[in-house]
């Protein structure tokens, strides 16, 4: 059988745009760590606080393609360099060896030593993410807090202006806490209830999954403004036309990356800065989340 020189011409061409996709994906886009700005527009938000400024960073997973102890260093400098109020860190540190899943990649004290000095007006605040949870959680938290920042499973904090105005942050526990839905949600609550009224509330979670764990129904606070959360990774790849074809949440595509607005509430979720399972980054680089929060009339 003949094949006309145009085809035989035609399928390298393919081959070898998907041979330098593939190369930039594996080799260039996950070291690319780009400082992303954002803005959100909350209904209700308190007009004391208009103006608050976050940076976020999740799902590091240290170890993984590109992300070394110097590039999480950089990383701090890139954080500190956004000058903002509060940084969240909102899990997933560590990373599997793929050939053993017993072993890390990177220590979790090796990650945590990386990511200290970062510096924001009102602290750096941590959740844990579902590979913590499975291997190190203990150990992490006990470096976080011996680094000066404050793990937040399951406790609460407070930011309180010179004039007295208030704002709450919560660290949810990871997704695979939840167990039964109205337990989960109902310490929360139980968590909350004595300062209710008295600043807007932040919750901090790995996964946007829990959304309606604690809205609705299963509300966990009246005051309950945004979620920040993690975990998707973006989908890691985003193509033209197709997007993005995995995305790592029971909703599908629709937390799978920025401002959504779910359930009475505002959530945001980051795309990450580590690679999992592939070691792959397409169009989704790893970013550091800086988002202002605005009043919304």
């Amino acid at each position: 059988m003949n094949i006309h020189p145009l085809a035989w011409k035609s399928t390298l061409v393919v081959f070898a745009a998907a041979a330098v996709c593939l190369a930039y994906a594996y080799f260039i886009e996950p070291s690319r760590l780009v400082v992303n700005q954002y803005e959100m527009r909350v209904k209700g938000w308190d007009p004391a606080f208009d103006g608050f400024r976050v940076a976020l960073v999740s799902d590091i997973h240290g170890g993984s393609n590109g992300v070394t102890a110097e590039y999480l260093r950089g990383l701090v400098e890139m954080v500190n360099d956004t000058d903002v109020d509060a940084v969240f860190l909102l899990g997933d540190y560590i990373s599997r060896d793929p050939s053993d899943h017993s072993q890390l990649r990177m220590a979790p004290a090796e990650v945590v030593r990386s990511l200290a000095g970062m510096r924001a007006r009102n602290g750096v605040f941590v959740v844990l993410g579902n590979h913590d949870e499975a291997y190190a959680a203990d150990e992490l938290i006990r470096e976080f807090e011996r680094t000066g920042y404050r793990v937040l499973n399951g406790k609460l904090a407070e930011v309180v202006l010179n004039s007295g105005e208030k704002l709450r942050i919560y660290g949810l526990q990871d997704h695979t806490n939840i167990g039964i839905w109205k337990n989960f949600s109902g310490n929360a609550k139980r968590d909350l209830v004595p300062t209710d009224g008295t600043g807007d509330l932040i919750v901090l979670q790995h996964s946007p999954d829990v959304v309606p764990v604690v809205t609705g129904e299963l509300l966990i606070s009246p005051d309950l403004k945004i979620m920040f959360a993690g975990h998707t990774h973006g989908g890691q790849v985003w193509l033209p036309i197709l997007g993005r074809p995995v995305v790592p949440s029971m909703f599908g595509q629709k937390f799978a990356a920025g401002h959504v607005r779910s359930d009475g509430i505002d959530v945001f979720v980051t795309t990450g800065v580590g690679t999992s399972i592939l070691p792959f980054r397409f169009l989704v680089p790893p970013e550091i989340a800086v988002v202002t929060i605005r009043t919304k009339e």
